[in-house]
């Protein structure tokens, strides 16, 4: 059994795979102060709330684009390992092909996106992934990662225009009653919801052209069950792209 990490800015998933199944999933809040007995306690409550053994885990995996924590976490998992935490970065087989300009500026959660992507879907293939960022990948017929796009996600949004505006209010993001507000709230969730589901819908329909054909289209990422509904666009939501990701790239360097 393996502890599989993947540090975003605003949460941290961390979830326990074995022989290619995932076991459980959770999110905790990404706290730049934390020291590694809190991720430790962390992690151990969540082991206990899910009937997990950590004397069972033989290693652990982490993607992170949180430098300023990564260190925490893996000094926190190898309190329940035998051996060292995995950080996905130089060195790492992935064994995934990056064709953009410097593949060094690639993310190491985009990585991670394209591997379980490519093993799980038919290409070409689009992954959404509707974090702090809304980031698309784009995948070629022959698992080429090729680019993509980063668009302001939608807390981002959504908090940037509240923290500027005097009578806007905080809203839950959470689905409008109907299309069309008829007061404050419902102008703001309908407005940020599906004007985010429409730019996704356009985007992705930009994207098929420039390829020249229709791309599978998976979505991921906290957000993502909120938005993808919304959207005209057929898309397939799989909130464990990234933990199926962690598992291949742990096989390929174990």
């Amino acid at each position: 059994m393996i502890l599989a990490i993947d540090v975003g800015n605003t949460n941290i998933v961390i979830g326990c795979c074995r022989d290619g199944r995932i076991l459980f999933s959770d999110r905790i809040s990404t706290n730049h102060s934390a020291t590694s007995l809190e991720y430790s306690a962390l992690f151990k409550t969540a082991f206990d709330m899910n009937g997990i053994d950590p004397s069972e885990l033989e290693g652990a995996i982490i993607s992170s684009v949180v430098p300023s924590v990564t260190s925490a976490l893996k000094k926190a998992a190898e309190k329940f390992i035998p051996n060292k935490a995995m950080i996905v970065g130089p060195g790492i087989k992935t064994g995934l092909s990056i064709l953009i300009d410097n593949p060094a500026q690639l993310g190491s959660d985009l990585v991670v996106d394209a591997v379980a992507g490519i093993n799980e879907y038919s290409l070409p293939l689009i992954i959404i992934d509707m974090g702090t960022a809304t980031t698309l990948s784009v995948i070629d017929r022959k698992g080429g990662y090729q680019g993509g796009m980063i668009v302001p996600g939608v807390a981002v949004s959504h908090d940037s225009l509240i923290s500027r505006t005097s009578q806007l209010p905080k809203i839950a993001l959470e689905p409008p009653r109907r299309l069309i507000g008829k007061n404050t709230v419902e102008c703001l969730k309908s407005g940020i919801l599906y004007g985010n589901a429409g730019a996704i819908d356009g985007l992705i329909d930009r994207i098929n052209e420039d390829m020249g054909t229709n791309c599978t289209v998976v979505a991921t990422g906290g957000l993502a069950g909120v938005i993808t509904p919304l959207c005209r666009n057929k898309i397939i939501l799989d909130d464990d792209l990234m933990l199926k990701g962690l598992m291949i790239i742990y096989e390929k360097n174990k």
